[in-house]
């Protein structure tokens, strides 16, 4: 019988959580789809992006609502590092609560909008609100369904260029996961490609699912009530998935925080106590890993953590940059999140029942943008 996360099939559909365990399992497969679909759409890609890219003074916005806003909070520090592109994540929240703070008239603009759904009221807004704010605008939209309100809107524009992620990434969990990481890596395929990265990080992920599940499940089953995850640069981003993934699965049951290792100790550190884990994010980079070290040792020595763990990759084969090495992370801070949602006897498929939060956000109310 087919299992995913140690679990089978009937089990998991037995406590509604099927869904979220294949999902979280079909990543390192679904990364290879990604890759595939970029190639062979790489000559389209390009033809839309060159002459935008060109464009003086362009700026690169990445945007997105929760999850999909962590995206473009994990690739700006990379792309910005590796390439001469300026680019910044602002999350589709504050672009249509405060659009003058982020967008500016007669500066060309890229705007990146990532989105399971495509249907969210934020991203559909945001991209209304970017065309009646910026001159020369132009979008690029990443998405996990063609039927989604973003995906058709592009089809129907010169501006705009949709990519469609894998098929079996529209998760149908609560949950987003293979959506954030395929929509991540889909950037990375297009900005910054590197076969041999996508094949390393894809092994250890592997080779993750296939060896630590008892290990990391352990490791949820302990009397954890405060989760902090840290990482800077790329990993910040992904820390801040790995907080909401905890979140969301516990429905709010294990409190969890992110931060940067350096900005921890201003304040954010008082929230240790007897009951608090630390996931520290190691950078491969040497000049940030000691900056991580240096917390990690701290932590140690303070002996207040019910426990203090760095996530590393073995890098022997490849070094993989930070973006890279952050999908393995992240598929480990997934899988303790559902097995935290099990221990507590939530249903990670649906871990909010009473519906106060939802798949696609609903509830929001779009304001005409105007002077007053």
């Amino acid at each position: 019988m087919t299992q995913f996360l140690s679990l089978n099939e009937t089990e998991l559909k037995q406590q509604n959580a099927y869904w979220t365990a294949r999902e979280i399992s079909q990543q390192p497969e679904s990364w290879c789809n990604t890759a595939a679909i970029i190639e062979t759409h790489r000559a389209e890609i390009n033809a839309f992006l060159a002459p935008i890219l060109a464009l003086k003074e362009l700026q690169i916005v990445l945007t997105g609502a929760g999850t999909s806003a962590y995206v473009g909070e994990a690739l700006a520090p990379h792309l910005t590092a590796k390439t001469d592109l300026n680019v910044r994540a602002v999350s589709t929240t504050d672009i249509v609560s405060n659009p003058h703070g982020f967008l500016q008239k007669r500066t060309p603009t890229l705007l990146i909008s990532y989105a399971r759904s495509g249907n969210s009221p934020e991203s559909v807004a945001a991209v209304d609100i970017a065309e009646q704010v910026v001159e020369k605008c132009y979008h690029l939209v990443i998405t996990c369904n063609e039927n989604g309100e973003l995906a058709k809107r592009a089809a129907a524009k010169k501006n705009s260029f949709s990519v469609l992620m894998p098929k079996e990434t529209l998760d149908e969990s609560f949950a987003m996961t293979s959506s954030f990481t395929s929509m991540l890596l889909s950037t990375l395929c297009i900005f910054t490609p590197d076969v041999n990265q996508l094949a390393q990080v894809a092994t250890q992920t592997e080779q993750l699912l296939d060896t630590q599940l008892e290990e990391i499940k352990g490791f949820a089953q302990t009397d954890i009530e405060r989760l902090v995850f840290l990482g800077a640069g790329s990993l910040l981003g992904y820390a801040k998935e790995a907080a909401l993934k905890c979140l969301e699965l516990t429905n709010g049951d294990l409190i969890s925080y992110f931060e940067t290792p350096l900005g921890f100790r201003h304040g954010p550190k008082t929230i240790i106590n007897d009951k608090t884990a630390v996931l520290l994010m190691a950078s491969s980079d040497f000049y940030s890993s000691l900056y991580d070290t240096d917390l990690f040792n701290e932590l140690l020595n303070d002996q207040q953590c019910l426990a203090v763990k760095k996530l590393a990759l073995n890098t022997e084969l490849v070094e993989l940059d930070d973006v890279w090495q952050g999908l393995y992370y992240i598929v480990y801070c997934q899988i303790f999140a559902f097995y935290k949602s099990m221990s507590l006897g939530l249903t990670p498929d649906n871990p909010c029942p009473t519906g106060e939060v939802n798949r696609v956000v609903k509830g929001v109310t779009i304001y005409p943008l105007t002077s007053r």
